[in-house]
């Protein structure tokens, strides 16, 4: 069953996407408010976004460039704005999708069909989805984690951070850049948080904590011994 975060202030609009999506079998979660609906992202883990420009909190543009700098999760943008502007700068953050209001919900069901089965196909072909180091499986689409067979629970941060590691092994990550990639650029509190988000996270990896090395005064790094 795929899930689908749907972030939508207009009540009616977003109540109908979710029953439109639930009655396809989908899995699905509304949140009317931009913050709510980026920690909710956060929270879990999702298979599709649906996603307004036009929010409280925090607009859908804001929210898309923030998702992507952690995930790569199919992001179909809707707005009652139709302008080639405001479609160009979706894309910019790298949306995979556009639809703008009013819409035929049956086409936006459409739209998402067709774009879980081209992703899940590229994962299928793609086995570096699925990544095994020395034990340490990490799936990166259903983002799970098992240090020899056992399932770890990991927090998004956690999660993230790994896969960020993991991604550019065998070069030292710096403070600062897990930071930017992780948090965001608009984290304004200490760089401390990041060692103590690595702290937790070597607790979890339990005797594979090993894997992740602390380079002094400057960040961390991924190897393989």
């Amino acid at each position: 069953m795929y899930k689908v975060l749907i972030i939508e202030d207009d009540y009616r609009i977003g109540s109908l996407m979710k029953d439109y999506f639930i009655r396809e079998k989908f899995d699905a979660l509304l949140k009317d408010d931009g913050i709510e609906g980026y920690i909710a992202f956060n929270s879990d883990s999702f298979d599709l976004v649906i996603l307004d420009v036009m929010l409280p909190g925090i607009d859908g543009f804001e929210i898309a460039s923030r998702i992507r700098k952690m995930s790569n999760v199919p992001i179909i943008m809707v707005t009652a704005r139709g302008d080639d502007e405001d479609q160009i700068k979706g894309y910019s953050y790298k949306i995979d999708d556009y639809i703008t209001k009013p819409f035929n919900p049956d086409i936006l069901l459409m739209k998402a069909k067709i774009l879980l089965e081209r992703v899940n196909t590229n994962t299928i072909e793609n086995t570096e989805q699925i990544i095994n180091i020395q034990g340490l499986i990490i799936d990166y689409n259903k983002r799970k984690v098992f240090v020899d067979g056992e399932h770890i629970i990991l927090e998004p941060k956690q999660f993230n951070i790994l896969k960020y590691l993991v991604n550019n092994k065998e070069r030292v990550v710096s403070r600062e850049e897990l930071l930017n990639k992780i948090w965001g650029y608009d984290y304004f509190g200490s760089d401390r948080v990041v060692d103590t988000q690595i702290r937790k996270l070597r607790k979890n990896l339990q005797h594979k904590a090993y894997l992740i090395k602390t380079v002094f005064s400057v960040g961390y790094s991924f190897e393989e011994d």
